[in-house]
């Protein structure tokens, strides 16, 4: 599809759960448990063509920032789109959160989405074929992610879901909980340092659940990254005081905790609340940004023999 292609929509339900799922960018545009919406949005579907903050939307190629628009791979630089003056975010002017994809409904609970990605779009290197299934079983929505590139390329992605359980207001008395005994530090620029550094008394630290407006009083808010630790149980937790919950599960090795800190007005939401800084919280599992630049952050390269896999579970109970 091209991007003035109409855009498509698909509604998943199951009991009293509803999720409506866009083509562009692959967004979550509407998620209600018991008519309450828990996710930020735009009442209009066009809004999606330019879409900033990345609402509700899935990011790559590769989510998150790197350093000067470029990297190297086998003594060869590739410069990036620059959308982030001087760097690229959230895989360029035209990544994935921002293109049209193949929507391919499949019943109430399910739907696939796929996108072809040219040699050199951004920058990158390698074309590649991505596919995305999302279903709904209850009140859990699980994504399966795959990119296949037909050479050397690095791919990172991560959903973009702005939560804010009530419905309404802010999330500063929403508590969080994260599995998470490290964090990647930044730096001024929001750039990892390329240490991974013990969380124990930093704001990162969340290995037991804190209320956001009792462990960030000054109101700075969050925007890094945590590597997760090593269990089987949800790596990320959030409570609100209308007793919603949401659970996350995912085989990445971070989550980049994001409480929309410098978030702006929008004329028309989807029914939740009003955007404005802490109006939500986004919790982007990926593998650890700042990789390219960073080796001790992991390889996120990928081959035609071994493609990108991502699978990751959000659950939201009333």
């Amino acid at each position: 599809m091209t991007p003035s292609d109409p855009i498509q929509s698909h509604t998943l339900r199951d009991g009293d759960v509803e999720i409506t799922v866009l083509s562009m960018g692959c967004v979550v545009q509407h998620w209600r448990v018991g008519g309450v919406p828990v996710v930020l949005g735009y009442a209009d579907p066009e809004s999606y063509r330019t879409n900033p903050v990345a609402m509700g939307a899935l990011c790559g190629r590769v989510v998150n920032r790197i350093r000067d628009a470029r990297f190297e791979l086998n003594g060869q630089v590739w410069p990036l789109n620059v959308n982030a003056p001087p760097h690229h975010i959230h895989g360029g002017s035209g990544g994935f959160g921002l293109r049209n994809w193949i929507l391919s409904p499949e019943g109430d609970r399910a739907v696939t989405l796929r996108l072809h990605s040219p040699h050199l779009d951004q920058g990158y290197p390698g074309a590649v074929d991505a596919e995305v299934k999302m279903t709904l079983d209850g009140h859990r929505l699980s994504y399966e992610m795959m990119v296949r590139p037909d050479r050397e390329t690095p791919i990172n992605l991560a959903q973009h879901l702005y939560f804010n359980l009530m419905g309404f207001g802010g999330v500063r008395d929403h508590a969080l909980r994260l599995a998470a005994s490290h964090y990647t530090p930044n730096g001024p620029d929001l750039m990892p340092t390329g240490e991974i550094a013990d969380v124990t008394g930093t704001p990162y630290d969340f290995r037991t659940p804190k209320v956001l407006a009792e462990a960030d009083p000054a109101r700075t808010g969050w925007d890094g990254n945590v590597v997760l630790d090593d269990t089987d149980g949800p790596q990320a937790e959030v409570t609100a005081p209308n007793g919603m919950r949401l659970r996350l599960w995912t085989d990445q090795r971070g989550i980049q905790l994001y409480t929309s800190n410098t978030l702006g007005p929008h004329a028309e939401t989807n029914g939740s609340a009003a955007h404005a800084p802490f109006a939500g919280i986004c919790l982007e599992a990926q593998n650890l940004p700042g990789a390219l630049m960073h080796p001790q952050f992991g390889s996120i390269l990928c081959t035609p023999d071994r493609p990108y896999r991502q699978h990751l579970q959000i659950e939201i109970t009333p």
